[in-house]
């Protein structure tokens, strides 16, 4: 079947078969923050283990899971890892500028960070804004387009919430330089909560955003 990411709370999950990788999103909790997993070769690894923890352990099912990876330290992305690493043994890694307020984090994660799972390799893009230690996940496909996994700093419509300006202007301005001067639109975007989207269908709205504000 053809992925498309529309996933519900309580509904199916969705799996993208990649070359090297497979990506399965799932939506799960009260505020429907989807939680990915990723798998290459023998090796297992979730991004945001949100909510929920006994339909991810479904999910993980006996092979395991290597790495957990949280995007940022708002409650709602991690309230199921604390049981998810207990039962797995998974390293916990967050971006050190939000490890302290995370229950679980066994190695902080820097900006140009590499995180593995099995052959696959993925980028740490740390994008400072709706947290100060917010991070996306990138995976340059070798053999297709590249796939950015952006927590809340980047969604369907604009960039995730921030409670001042000068936030606002820090997301943006790390969206622009570290995001899209570098990726190109066919990039598919994974976010921390709805539908998937690209690249090139945000990236037509960059002055928009800049004049809303947010």
């Amino acid at each position: 079947m053809t992925y498309t990411g529309d996933v519900s709370v309580g509904g199916p999950a969705d799996t993208r078969e990649l070359p090297g990788l497979s990506i399965t999103k799932v939506s799960v909790g009260p505020m429907d923050n989807n939680a990915y997993l990723l798998r290459s070769g023998d090796e297992q690894m979730l991004i945001d283990a949100a909510n929920e923890p006994g339909r991810l352990l479904d999910l993980i099912g006996t092979d395991g899971l290597s790495t957990v990876v949280t995007t940022h330290q708002h409650p709602d992305h991690w309230l199921g890892l604390t049981e998810v690493v207990r039962a797995t043994g998974a390293e916990s890694l967050a971006h050190e500028a939000d490890a302290a307020e995370i229950p679980v984090v066994t190695r902080t994660l820097s900006d140009g960070d590499t995180v593995r799972v099995g052959d696959a390799e993925l980028e740490v893009i740390h994008i400072v804004g709706h947290t100060p230690g917010s991070v996306a996940l990138l995976y340059r496909d070798p053999a297709g387009h590249p796939h950015l996994f952006t927590g809340d700093s980047l969604f369907p419509g604009g960039p995730g919430k921030t409670t001042t300006p000068r936030d606002f202007d820090s997301l943006l301005t790390d969206l622009e330089r570290k995001v899209f001067n570098q990726l190109p639109d066919s990039t598919w975007v994974y976010p921390g909560h709805g539908d998937d989207t690209t690249l090139g269908a945000e990236r037509p709205h960059l002055d928009e955003w800049q004049q809303r504000g947010w």
